[in-house]
């Protein structure tokens, strides 16, 4: 006798977070090394997804000791009368700045994640693209690590959204600093 089996669809349904995660050195240190790479990985929608440094309460570890212990979190929610999910960002650094889409949030600060994001804190940054789907009890997330400074790519070039660095020491030379440079705008320019 044939037993009917039950497929589970709900793959198809999950909302998911495209992650491109970026730092100027991330070719020379290990950094990335305990991320999850190219792979989707299923989360809990009742469980705050967080990036740091500390392996045991994060969920993400970027291997960096300029990076704090907490750095950000992601937590879920549904707006009333839908069933679509949604992400609020909150910073958890005491000592860096978050910038939101060019937005500054301090210590326990939170804003709403749009669907698009690019995230800084320090050198790193992060463009989040959120993938619609229904509220379930989990949501999916994959991490990619590109190659170029994703300030290039969003097409950001405004300075006051340069990368915040948590120390006022500068890059040890301007070829491991990707961000923009200062330019005298009072000279003039002739053809």
């Amino acid at each position: 006798m044939l037993k009917s089996k039950v497929v589970d669809t709900e793959e198809d349904l999950l909302t998911s977070l495209d992650v491109q995660i970026y730092h100027p050195q991330q070719s020379v240190q290990g950094m990335f090394c305990h991320l999850p790479v190219g792979t989707k990985v299923r989360l809990p929608a009742d469980e705050p997804l967080k990036l740091g440094r500390d392996e045991e309460s994060c969920t993400f570890v970027l291997n960096d000791p300029k990076v704090s212990r907490k750095q950000l979190s992601l937590h879920t929610y549904r707006p009333k009368g839908s069933q679509e999910m949604r992400f609020t960002i909150q910073n958890l650094s005491q000592k860096a700045r978050l910038v939101v889409n060019g937005c500054t949030l301090d210590h326990l600060e939170r804003l709403d994640l749009p669907d698009k994001a690019l995230v800084r804190f320090g050198l790193y940054e992060l463009l989040i693209v959120r993938e619609s789907g229904e509220a379930k009890g989990s949501f999916e997330v994959k991490i990619q690590v590109p190659i170029f400074s994703l300030l290039r790519e969003s097409g950001s070039c405004d300075p006051k959204n340069a990368p915040i660095m948590e120390t006022s020491t500068p890059p040890a030379t301007l070829m491991d600093y990707h961000g923009p440079l200062e330019m005298d705008e009072t000279l003039l320019c002739t053809s």
